[in-house]
Formats: structure tokens, sequence, C-alpha cells
């Protein structure tokens, strides 16, 4: 049996009436930038995530990009960044030759740990970039009263979550200042190519933000302020507005087939009960929890990513791919291992939690459209490579 990690040709086809006669449409009109298609997307995404502002741009690595532009993020100027994640989250900070100071993660749900963020806070720190990490918000709430206590802006890294809540309901990406989603294909809400999108409920930031997208230009062709090219297409913003009102229904099968995962590492030993999940020498399986803290508080968890983390875990890639079980590893190589970071002089011992990430997390596949035979056949494979 096969089990892709990712098949978009299945979710393609199943909408694919709507999603021809919406890349037509375009067509047909010959009007590509920031038209009626964009226009709709914006405000049918503020109505769905709850926000003053939303705003369409070429691809989530942007939104970033412009977020820390419009709060302006000058050379030197230190923001704090989860080390586990993926690297745009990063990487846009140097881009404005501003420093990215990097944080330990949370061992339960691989986003920033608040904890760890106080430490690394110094005088030219301005702004923390918490990651919802596959699917899940970070602590909020904890990060919000760091915020707070020094005068921090905060920029959420929603690229992998659009449609996951915080434990209060709250949409998460319009909780801090400036909210950044990515449209990339294989998010839950993917696009044909890459876009994204910038949030805020601040006037003076969304007025910034949109002028800044197209070069700071307001009137057209009169600049004071420098933005950039950061404009979402419409043939991008038509195949969205397709999929949007398909995106909660999406991420519920996401969650269902989570739940399955559980039942079927439960029924084999490898998980006692939901919530209640083993990594060690008997069970060697840790299976994600859709927990906030110290399973008392359930955040709404939209798996982008299922992640396990099991002992030899490369030893069961090859495994997996042997029996055509796609997998991946998310992330290989945290920040501060990074060659193009070296200049920071980062020590590893300050990076425990991450560093056992990297050597012991596997993705595996979690798509709404895997059947329950594929999600079982998963479970049995990892079984007998842990029985072998």
């Amino acid at each position: 049996m096969k089990v892709p990690l990712l098949d978009l040709k299945l979710q393609y086809f199943t909408h694919k009436k709507e999603l021809d006669e919406a890349l037509l449409r375009v067509a047909e009109s010959q009007y590509f930038i920031l038209g009626k298609e964009v226009e709709k997307l914006e405000s049918s995404l503020k109505e769905y995530l709850g926000c003053k502002y939303a705003i369409g741009v070429s691809s989530g690595t942007d939104a970033l990009l412009l977020a820390l532009m419009a709060l302006n993020i000058q050379p030197g100027d230190e923001v704090i960044v989860p080390t586990f994640s993926f690297f745009a989250t990063a990487g846009v900070v140097s881009r404005l030759n501003a420093v990215p100071v990097f944080a330990d993660i949370d061992p339960v749900t691989f986003n920033l740990d608040p904890k760890d963020i106080e430490k690394h806070i110094t005088p030219k720190t301005k702004a923390i970039i918490p990651v919802h990490l596959y699917g899940q918000s970070a602590a909020m709430d904890e990060i919000i009263t760091i915020a707070k206590k020094h005068q921090l802006k905060i920029v959420e890294d929603g690229a992998q979550a659009i449609g996951a809540q915080y434990k209060n309901g709250k949409k998460v990406g319009t909780i801090g200042d400036i909210g950044c989603y990515s449209f990339f294909p294989s998010k839950n809400l993917g696009c044909f190519g890459d876009g994204g999108l910038v949030v805020t409920d601040d006037d003076k930031l969304g007025e910034r933000l949109r002028i800044m997208r197209v070069h700071g230009g307001k009137p057209k062709y009169y600049h004071k302020v420098i933005g950039g090219n950061f404009r979402l297409d419409e043939i991008q913003a038509a195949v969205l507005n397709v999929k949007l009102p398909f995106l909660d229904g999406w991420s519920e099968k996401r969650r269902q087939n989570a739940k399955l995962y559980t039942q079927f590492f439960m029924n084999v030993g490898l998980a006692e009960e939901e919530g209640k999940l083993f990594f060690d020498e008997k069970n060697k399986v840790l299976l994600p929890k859709a927990v906030y803290k110290n399973s008392v508080v359930k955040n709404y968890h939209i798996y982008n990513q299922y992640i396990i983390r099991v002992e030899k875990r490369d030893a069961l890639r090859k495994y997996l791919g042997e029996k055509e079980i796609g997998t991946e590893i998310y992330y290989p190589v945290p920040f501060h291992r990074q060659e193009c970071f070296a200049n920071l002089h980062c020590h590893e011992a300050d990076f425990p939690v991450s560093n056992s990430a990297v050597s012991d997390t596997i993705a595996l596949p979690i798509f709404p459209e895997l059947t329950e035979a594929q999600l079982k056949y998963v479970v049995d494979s990892i079984t007998e490579f842990l029985k072998s």
C-alpha cells in the first residue's frame, strides 16, 4: 500500500470544476495584480480570522519581512525567534540586517518556550516572533506578558496555523501586533504557488502594511516610505477564494486522522491513552499532544503536520520509505547550527530541547484525503519496525 506524505491531486480533482473556472475567469479578465479576487479574499479572511485588516501578500516569507519592516526594525535591532522552525522565521530578521536571537522550544508543543525568552532580552531587543508550529498555538499569554513588560512587539508566525485557535478560541495570528500566514501549496489552505497574508487590528499598522506592500507608494509613484513588491496576484487569490470555504472541514479531517493515529497506537500498546503517551525504553513513540500546558488547557490544533518522536528515527524513516510510506523531517538543522548564523556564536548547551527534536522527530502523512486503512498501515509498519 502506498501512503504519500501529501497528495494535492486528490484535493484538486475533488474541486476541479470550481478551480478551473476560477483560473479561466482570471485569464479572461486579464487583470492579474491586486484586483477583485484579492479584494474578495481579503474581505473573507478578515471575517474568518476576526481581525480588522487582512492584506494579501506574495508569500509567507514576505509576510514576515513586511511585518518587521512595518514595525521599523532597524540594523542592529534584536528579534527573538525559536531556534527550531522553518528558515524564514530567522532569515527575514537577517535580511533587514537585524540580529535573530535564538531561544529554545517547549518539548510538548515544539513552540517557543516562554521560560527561555526573558534571559535573551537586552536593550537592543525590539520584537518576538512566536511560531505556531505544525498548527498549534504558542503560549501567547506568557509571551504577551513578557512583551508588555519589556515593551516589545509581537509578530506571530502562523504560516502553518491558519484556522488554529488559542485556548480562548481566538484565531492565532490575531493575538499579537501583526500576524503572518503562508498559502504555500502544502498548507491547510494552499494556493497554486506562493502566497501569504498579514493581519493586524492596529489602524496605523494596517495602513502602513498596505502602503509598504506596493513599494511604499501612496498615491502611486509618491513614496514617503520604502516598501517592496509584496503583492498577492489574482490567480492565487482566485484559487484561495474557491478553497477557503472548505478550510475548516479539511482541518477537522486532519484532527480526526490524528485521533485515529492515537487510537491505532493505543491498540498496539505504544500509547496508554490519549494525552498520556510514551517515549521511553518500553514504548518508543511519543505522539503529538493537542494541549497548551501540562495537559490542562487544550488548543484547537489543525495538524498542518503530524509529528511523532521516536528512537532510531533515521532507521525508521528508511524502513517506512521501503514500505512506500512518505515522511519528512521538520527540521533537521536548528538555526543555532546553521552555517549562515555562525557569526552569532551560539552555544549548543543553550538549546537542549531543540537539539533533541532535530534527531528524533518525524512527520507522518496526515492530509485530509487519507483513508483509515492507510493510517492503520502506517501505524502497523511503525510497530513492525519497533518490534523487529
